[in-house]
């Protein structure tokens, strides 16, 4: 169940004699990884009460369509925009009778409208309740707008009737919402990711680096994994833990991050390159600590390789993605920087003061990126890391699918870019 660590799930509950058994999925969620937020209908309320679910998933109940308390009084799109899925479960015929019709008076409906996430149902209720034809029509129109559907199980019911109706046991609804971040679209692929700062040694004691917290390339990395992938990540100094099943070299500075990629290469199919190396080292590196003994200290720099560059010129099949963080005209420094290194995309985004209202700044858990391929651009707005890298990875991988398929995996003749058509 290590695909839902640091997933988001936003459980609803509904009005369902089974309501009971959602604490217990609370439970296996958050052992699973996952933090759990809880939606909870007026009628699953007088089913279980709210402080139970507030004891299990640690995080207050939203209960209210509109909320004072809220940023805006905008609970359902500020939770919405949290969630990496949905999971209703409970799921009761009159709620999926309402999601049907597309409703949106309560606060679970409306934020089932305003998702942009996976939504995954449980039904539960009386085996004549499931089989009416009216509510087949219902879950009928529900999958036709990719709503998934997890069950029902089959035998004996509150009531005392057998059949199915009956929730899904916890276990197998864990299981179900994990294989939700297994995409497979990136199955059998080797994909390379660089994360985080370089540090370049001034003297023993000092070091010139930058505010890179290498989050977002270890979200990338975790979710090129979930897709399918394996992955070698190749980080700077950071302090996060490795993803799961991801193999991990540390590096300290910008050549020996060069030199492991350069070994590791050979063997990718995808590079996707969201380290922050610095531009430049010192010429010399002193073998003493420098002592201050002057009101001014002189540093001579020289250029550092751009192993971005390098690689995609040693390698031209490989398929790459670079990354842009810009403080002004963003992207237009992108494009320029697209063209100039020969790639296929590149992720820009804001930092610096013009980031500073949307929260993306360096080690901050949220994002915003602009991809952009040829003369295409695709925005992905404001999400927490974690989701923003799986929404790249997506894009990625389509965007892979097609080069492959129009280069046949070799690789020529695959950016169409003005100056540069083929």
């Amino acid at each position: 169940m290590r695909q839902l660590t640091n997933k988001r799930i936003l459980l609803g509950v509904t009005g369902s004699v089974a309501a009971y058994k959602a604490g217990e999925l609370i439970r296996e969620l958050r052992r699973a990884g996952a933090e759990v937020r809880v939606v909870l209908t007026r009628s699953a309320a007088e089913f279980v009460t709210p402080l139970t679910f507030q004891a299990l998933s640690g995080h207050p109940v939203n209960a209210e369509l509109l909320d004072a308390e809220t940023e805006a009084g905008m609970g359902h799109i500020e939770l919405a925009r949290w969630a990496d899925c949905i999971l209703v479960a409970p799921a009761s015929a009159d709620f999926l009778a309402r999601l049907a019709q597309g409703r949106a008076d309560d606060l679970l409906t409306a934020v089932c409208l305003a998702r942009g996430v996976p939504l995954a149902v449980t039904p539960a209720m009386n085996q004549k309740m499931w089989a009416n034809a009216a509510t087949q029509a219902n879950l009928d129109a529900m999958r036709g707008r990719g709503v998934l559907i997890f069950g029902p199980d089959s035998g004996e019911q509150a009531c005392g009737e057998t059949g199915p109706g009956r929730m899904l046991e916890v276990p197998a609804i864990t299981e179900a919402v994990s294989e939700l971040f297994t995409t497979g679209s990136l199955q059998g692929r080797t994909v390379l990711v660089t994360a985080g700062p370089t540090r370049e040694v001034i003297d023993p004691v000092r070091f010139l680096a930058n505010h890179s917290s290498g989050k977002m390339g270890f979200s990338i990395a975790e979710a090129a994994q979930e897709a399918g992938a394996r992955v070698i990540l190749v980080s700077g100094p950071v302090n996060l833990p490795t993803p799961d099943r991801v193999e991990r070299i540390d590096v300290i500075s910008a050549e020996q991050m060069l030199a492991e990629v350069q070994e590791r290469v050979v063997s990718a199919d995808i590079l996707v390159a969201a380290a922050a190396v610095a531009d430049y080292r010192p010429v010399q590196v002193a073998t003493e600590k420098i002592r201050k003994t002057h009101d001014r200290l002189q540093l001579e720099l020289v250029r550092n390789p751009d192993i971005l560059r390098e690689v995609k010129r040693a390698h031209p099949r490989l398929f790459c993605l670079g990354f842009a963080a810009e403080t002004e005209d963003l992207h237009a420094h992108a494009r320029a920087k697209l063209i100039d290194k020969g790639i296929e995309m590149i992720a820009a985004n804001r930092v610096g003061a013009a980031a500073e209202d949307a929260e993306g700044v360096f080690g901050s858990d949220t994002n915003a990126l602009s991809l952009l391929w040829g003369e295409d651009c695709v925005e992905l707005p404001l999400a927490p890391k974690a989701k923003l890298a799986r929404q790249l990875i997506a894009s990625l991988a389509q965007r892979f699918d097609d080069w492959s398929k129009r280069t046949n995996g070799r690789g020529d003749n695959i950016v169409t870019l003005p100056g540069n058509r083929n």
